[in-house]
């Protein structure tokens, strides 16, 4: 069980990866303008957070197990039909269907993640996100390939997304049986964060909205800024994934080194700095020293903000992880697709500059939080 549940975040690590790697080829191909690109993008985390209360009820109605193979299988389809898009409305209604299917995937695929790590006396929940960083590491570096040698995108992404729906095939049977989540209590369709919980959920907005910008629109800064070959601008983002992947492995002897609270102080440094060297150096080699460095700074982010927000005085675990996974989300959702009316109107390096800045709000909130990872300003009752 623990391996076919590894299979699935590699699934899901590998497809979006590959579609990622991508995005400057579908620009250039639909001749999309930076805004036109921020348009058609902001489809997909729209499709993401429409989906948010579709996919509680469907792991209320049916098996864990049954809704991550449907997730599998919608998420995969829409990255066949992604080679397809020959117009900026279609890859736009495919990113909706895209941003939906990955929300079902990746929900159902932690929760099964959590049944699997009831089973074992030590921690096995970070290895699982690590995989899904090398996943998107291999399908960076694939995507590197078919760049190199010319393979156009619809051959590239349907030939990812069939062998996809055949490892999700084989690795069904051996995923772990969860019955469907049955509850009488009633709850709001998007859970907030309570004031406890605020610190807590802007560090995971502006973390979600570092990665998300990363993914988007790497490759497209290497092409406008630093003026890039498309190898180089795919090249610059397996860099990236790659630092996120090792730091994501390596998060956990971090962490009882040093602590939470200095990992996430660190980590908004990072990101500003790294986004900050390749603003005022957009040339290959400190650009891509600079993706490094963000990949560093967000790679454990957001699992280590969870760990935290999971043990609040005032919210039971999963309604505090879903309250900040809310705002998280916004940050996913908003913030990227800015980035490219931005960059219309005064250029994609003083976006990415204004970017740079989040990682100082990062480092502002964890300043916020006490040595024990508890908010400085606690609340004297407890709420459930």
């Amino acid at each position: 069980m623990r391996i076919a549940n590894a299979v699935f975040f590699f699934i899901s690590g590998f497809g979006y990866s590959a579609w990622a790697s991508r995005i400057p080829t579908v620009k250039h191909n639909l001749h999309l303008s930076e805004a036109g690109l921020g348009t058609v993008l902001f489809a997909l985390p729209i499709g993401l957070m429409l989906t948010m209360p579709l996919t509680n009820y469907l792991l209320s109605k049916y098996s864990g197990k049954g809704v991550l193979l449907f997730g599998a299988l919608f998420f995969n389809v829409m990255l066949c039909f992604a080679g397809f898009a020959a117009a900026p409305w279609q890859i736009a209604i495919i990113m909706f269907g895209f941003g939906s299917s990955r929300n079902i995937f990746n929900i159902s695929a932690n929760a099964q993640a959590v049944g699997v790590q009831q089973l074992y006396t030590k921690s096995i929940m970070t290895t699982f996100h690590g995989i899904w960083s090398l996943a998107g590491f291999a399908g960076a570096g694939l995507g590197y390939i078919m760049v190199d040698h010319n393979i156009a995108v619809r051959w590239h992404l349907p030939a990812v997304g069939i062998a996809m729906i055949v490892l999700s095939l084989a690795f069904y049977r051996y995923a772990l049986y969860a019955p469907p989540v049955k509850t009488t209590e009633r709850k709001p369709i998007f859970a907030l964060p309570d004031k406890y919980l605020l610190k807590f959920s802007f560090i995971t907005f502006a973390s979600m909205a570092c990665e998300n910008t990363m993914y988007d629109w790497s490759g497209v800064y290497f092409l406008k800024a630093v003026h890039s070959t498309r190898q180089m601008a795919v090249a610059a983002f397996v860099f990236y994934m790659v630092a996120m992947t090792l730091s994501r492995f390596a998060g956990d002897a971090l962490v009882n080194r040093i602590g939470i609270k200095k990992i996430l102080g660190c980590s908004g440094l990072l990101i500003t700095a790294g986004l900050f060297i390749a603003v005022l150096f957009p040339y290959n080699i400190p650009a891509v020293l600079g993706f490094i460095l963000v990949g560093f700074g967000v790679s454990c982010v957001v699992p280590l903000v969870f760990s935290l927000a999971g043990k609040s005085p005032t919210m039971s675990g999963a309604r505090a992880l879903a309250s900040i996974s809310t705002v998280g989300y916004l940050g996913f959702l908003l913030v990227p697709p800015l980035v490219g009316f931005v960059a219309q109107i005064v250029g994609i390096r003083v976006s990415f500059g204004i970017i740079a800045s989040l990682g100082l709000v990062i480092v502002w909130m964890v300043s916020k939080i006490d040595d024990s990872g508890h908010s400085v300003v606690a609340p004297a009752t407890v709420k459930y």
